[in-house]
């Protein structure tokens, strides 16, 4: 016949049991938080699979050539359309330059690329209007790096600090949903303008 469990040992199954039950909760909470978000937690854009931006030169329309890898170490709207800018077009640099503009302080760790897809003459007062976005031609080995439902110039892209294309807006976005998801990243992120130096880019 078996020895009767001491009372030391089944002590501390009982308190083992009871530390068990105490925990389950707490365990689901976060499969819950983890597994399955809130909505309010998701992102507004599409999360792409990180993957480096080109960082070959591009011809600008306002000065010498320019390579997004100079922009290194901040956040980077981009968006692609044609010279000519139809209304959507504007519409996007508008929504760019505003959605911008609200971030107060850290706007200095935001810019704005314009990628022109065409030969044809982009209108003066857009430059002037737009001063700061940086207006540049891109050949169709930068434009195949953009994913896209339907047309790149659908969309609004967001690229990281590290030099990654990351995150995909709809097509006519919302520019308040835009800036939270904006907001959230600058809030999480750890670098900062200047952190990281151009240098270790391929030019």
């Amino acid at each position: 016949m078996a020895p009767a469990e001491s009372p030391p040992r089944r002590g501390m199954a009982t308190l083992a049991l009871i530390l068990l039950v105490c925990a389950l909760p707490l365990v689901a909470s976060y499969l819950v938080y983890y597994l399955w978000p809130p909505q309010s937690r998701m992102n507004y854009g599409t999360l792409i699979d990180p993957r480096p931006f080109p960082a070959a030169p591009l011809a600008a329309f306002d000065g010498p050539r320019f390579s997004i890898a100079e922009l290194r170490g901040r956040w980077v709207m981009l968006q692609v359309d044609s010279s000519g800018c139809a209304e959507p077009c504007r519409r996007k640099l508008y929504q760019m330059r505003q959605v911008r503009l609200t971030q107060g302080r850290e706007i200095g760790r935001i810019e704005r690329v314009w990628l022109v897809r065409d030969d044809g003459p982009v209108e003066p007062g857009l430059l002037r209007d737009y001063d700061g976005t940086h207006i540049v031609r891109a050949g169709s080995a930068i434009l195949s790096a953009l994913p896209a439902e339907h047309d790149a110039a659908d969309h609004i892209y967001l690229i990281d600090p590290l030099g990654n294309l990351m995150l995909r807006f709809p097509k006519d976005a919302d520019p308040t949903l835009v800036k939270k998801d904006l907001d959230r990243l600058l809030k999480v992120s750890n670098v900062r303008a200047g952190a990281l130096p151009s240098a270790s880019y391929a030019k």
